[in-house]
């Protein structure tokens, strides 16, 4: 046996393979990558696909352990690592579509993804060295850099066509958004979760507090017990909108700080997110926001955002807008890629049904894909947002461990989302 490198992803390059294959399984290397296998590497694999009924099967590298797969796992930046392999004979039953320049070994995933077990070997079989050596807080927004536009398409459609096959795909048809029974004190409330922000959180306040709505609203900044200057700094600021909240808890997470936010008797008509590291554009966006929300009526509107140093100069890839939203497809593809973009806002009894989970990495995700199942999410596609990429975020350079964690998490999300509308 031995590893085969297609010279692309196309349709082509990855039929040829699979039309050429004169063993019982294939394996197919990532040509960008050196692959030093390890003793028995192929037997081990092989081995696994008899055993396991296995139609796709990937491992560990050595230094580099990797996630289960699952139902969720159905990004197109899932990490299998440089080297799979499956059977023949369920590459050839599963077919592959013709028309993609870069997605067919994803295509070819998905579709032996819906037939067989798709495995995972937590040994591990080999050593590669691998060129990309970018912070994980500089990677996570490749999918949405202007440049892989037509990349992104055509792998939304390749994740269209699953989600049809398995019974997960969503029609645009939504459900009104239900009047509020509940009364509220002001129309918006602009809700901080803060930790360890010193250098950054007054800033952020004076953003939200320097709005220019032509309602009334609050900021609600809730400070999960910080260990620096924080909490002087939100206590010293004299404004009677801002409310700083430390909960009596000390196991909250981002999503849990959230709770006692929207769960409280001060939270506005409309949740509004700042992070304690970012600002709004200028004074003009909370009224926006909330237009937006009323236009609808919205459940949830979603803005655009310019990535931002720690003194607010534009950095690469700048504007952030998920343009690749749809009406049509939005709610469908948001199973595919890892966020759907900021500022956030909610309208607070939709979420109030909901809740955030109590984490702090995805709890954005959760809620945003939960509401998306019966809801329209609004969208602003202009900059309303600067978002502060410093070495104080807390996802600016993730060890592997805790990487694997939050995207094991993500795709556990979107597995359940995906269960939940197969039953719909």
């Amino acid at each position: 046996m031995k590893i085969v490198y297609p010279k692309d992803f196309s349709s082509r390059a990855i039929e040829q393979l699979i039309d050429a294959a004169d063993s019982e399984f294939l394996f197919i290397g990532d040509p960008r990558v050196n692959i030093e296998p390890g003793p028995r590497m192929f037997e081990r694999m092989a081995q696994v696909m008899r055993d396991g009924a296995a139609g796709w099967v990937y491992a560990d590298a050595a230094g580099h352990p990797r996630i289960d797969y699952q139902p969720g796992s159905i990004r197109d930046g899932f990490d299998f690592g440089p080297v799979v392999a499956m059977p023949v004979r369920a590459a050839r039953e599963a077919g592959i579509d013709r028309a993609w320049k870069w997605g067919a070994l994803y295509d070819l995933r998905l579709r032996i993804a819906h037939k067989h077990n798709v495995v995972r070997i937590p040994e591990a079989l080999y050593s590669a060295s691998i060129d990309d050596q970018r912070p994980s807080g500089r990677k996570q927004f490749d999918y949405v850099d202007p440049r892989n536009r037509d990349y992104q398409i055509e792998m939304e459609r390749i994740a269209t066509a699953h989600l049809k096959r398995i019974g997960a795909w969503l029609e645009p048809r939504f459900n009104p958004v239900p009047a509020p029974t509940a009364r509220f004190p002001v129309k918006a409330s602009v809700v901080i979760p803060v930790r360890n922000r010193e250098r950054t959180i007054l800033d952020a306040v004076r953003s939200a507090l320097a709005q220019r709505a032509g309602f009334d609203f609050n900021v609600i900044a809730v400070d999960n017990h910080s260990t620096d200057r924080t909490t002087e700094i939100l206590s010293g600021i004299g404004d009677s909108r801002l409310l700083h909240m430390v909960p009596e808890r000390r196991d909250l997470g981002i999503g849990g700080c959230w709770n006692e936010a929207i769960y409280s008797l001060h939270c506005g008509r409309y949740a509004v997110q700042l992070d304690s590291d970012d600002l709004y554009r200028d004074d003009t966006v909370l009224r926006r926001i909330v237009a937006a929300l009323e236009a609808g009526p919205y459940a949830m509107v979603i803005g655009a955002y310019t990535m931002v140093d720690f003194s607010l100069k534009e950095i690469a890839p700048g504007l952030i807008d998920h343009r690749e939203w749809t009406r049509e497809n939005g709610r469908n593809n948001a199973l595919r890629i890892n966020g759907l973009g900021a500022p956030r806002a909610f309208d607070t009894a939709v979420v109030r049904r909901i809740g955030f989970p109590n984490v702090s990495y995805g709890e954005d995700y959760a809620v945003a894909l939960r509401i998306s199942r019966d809801y329209e999410i609004g969208r602003i596609y202009d900059s309303v947002y600067l978002c502060r990429r410093w070495e104080g975020n807390s996802d600016s350079a993730l060890p592997l461990e805790i990487a694997n964690r939050y995207d094991h998490y993500k795709d556990w999300l979107r597995t359940v989302e995906i269960r939940a509308r197969m039953r719909r």
